[in-house]
């Protein structure tokens, strides 16, 4: 007599071909569908069937969307002949039509879904992790950047202040997403909400509990030197109506997937404008600022850097690191752009490099980034779009003159 077993046991879960075939079929329907209903309710299934995937299945559907989602090749071409023969308006709209890949939309439609923003935002985490491996993918990402772009737009964020009062749920992921200072559980959060300290961060409508990028600031007398003051849960708290120095100590970017749409140029001047209606008596605007990539650079040049020990060194070698830093920051080339990205970003924004710190960050991964060096960028109001200029037409890099005479030993 033959057994019959219980459909708990019979029942086997799709592989994971089935499951890309599955999601790229209803992709293709969701691209082909045209009632707004109809439309969610595919959405929510195409979501639904992409957060299954496994880690393989994730990495097969990239290669179905860099595929059967690209642009059609022989209508471009066709539709770029045409609008060489006739430069006619609609000739040019019918050539932006085609040119345009199916990608595009089907990832709008996708974002209707509840939750649809989120699960592009990690699609694109997740495809980002292939691309050196994989550059015929490189497509899908520049078509998402293109959408995140519009949709993450200034006009979109919510300025926040967080404070202690903030829902816990939030609170929570600034302590997950501290990227240069690492939170060392609720007390030490709690210090650095208190009324000498200031948190903002962007959000966007589509993620309301979940921050895009987050800013830490000190309100000090004179501009810091140390990072430890300012991240010591146990440091006694300050008044803020004293204060003439606002230190931005920490910026976090959150979310993976969003590498490459900027938020931070417009949260900083946000921020400073916000910060000086609040406390008048503020005059300086600076960074304590991380040297991510000067030991790596130093060491790959001139290796006996590597084996020396910061605690020990003499004067003298103290005096050649920092000059070495000074011109790693200011002579040190990515393309036409400095190497590091720190750098990269606050000069971007419309900072000055200003001073060089000793030893400003003594914690291990203070010492394995940059020997403990740290660095002030200064925002000067008055000066900002000037040096924003200065910067995206000529890559000119403005900085103290302590800062130049450092970097020409």
């Amino acid at each position: 007599m033959r057994r019959v077993l219980p459909a708990m046991f019979t029942r086997r879960r799709p592989t994971s071909a089935v499951r890309v075939q599955e999601l790229t079929t209803l992709c293709h329907a969701l691209l082909s569908q045209r009632g707004e209903v109809s439309g969610a309710r595919l959405a929510k299934e195409v979501l639904d069937t992409y957060k299954s995937l496994d880690v393989d299945a994730a990495d097969a559907f990239f290669d179905r969307l860099a595929i059967e989602f690209s642009p059609d090749e022989a209508a471009v071409h066709a539709a770029a002949d045409t609008y060489r023969r006739e430069p006619s308006e609609a000739n040019l709209l019918r050539l932006q039509e085609v040119v345009e890949s199916p990608r595009q939309e089907l990832f709008r439609r996708w974002n209707v879904a509840p939750g649809g923003t989120a699960s592009l935002i990690d699609l694109r985490r997740r495809l980002l992790q292939t691309l050196a491996t994989h550059p015929e993918r490189q497509g899908v990402d520049v078509d998402l950047v293109h959408l995140f772009r519009s949709w993450f737009n200034r006009g979109f964020l919510v300025l926040q202040r967080i404070d202690w009062h903030t829902p816990a749920v939030i609170l929570e992921r600034l302590i997950e997403y501290e990227a240069v200072h690492q939170i060392q559980g609720w007390g030490d959060l709690r210090r650095r909400l208190e009324a000498d300290r200031r948190c903002y961060a962007f959000f966007h409508p589509a993620l309301p509990d979940d921050p895009l990028i987050f800013i830490e600031v000190a309100l000090t007398r004179g501009m810091t030197a140390e990072v430890l003051p300012l991240i010591d849960p146990d440091s006694p708290v300050g008044d803020p109506t004293q204060a003439d120095t606002a230190i931005f100590y920490s910026i976090t970017n959150c979310q993976k997937g969003l590498r490459g749409v900027s938020f931070g140029n417009v949260l900083i001047k946000q921020v400073v404008e916000d910060l000086g209606r609040e406390f008048p008596r503020l005059r300086t605007f600076a960074t304590l600022s991380p040297i991510p990539g000067f030991r790596a650079w130093l060491t790959s040049a001139d290796p006996h850097w590597a084996h020396v020990d910061v605690a020990g060194i003499s004067a003298a070698e103290k005096n050649e690191l920092i000059a070495l830093c000074a011109r790693y920051l200011m002579n040190a080339k990515r393309g036409k752009e400095p190497l590091d990205s720190v750098a990269r970003f606050h000069l971007a924004n419309g900072a000055s490099l200003e001073r060089l710190n000793w030893m400003a960050d003594p914690s291990a991964s203070g010492v394995q980034r940059s020997f403990g060096l740290m660095a002030n960028y200064i925002y000067r109001v008055e000066d900002l779009d000037r040096n924003h200029e200065a910067y995206a037409g000529e890559y000119r890099i403005v900085s103290s003159r302590a800062i130049r005479l450092l970097a020409q030993r």
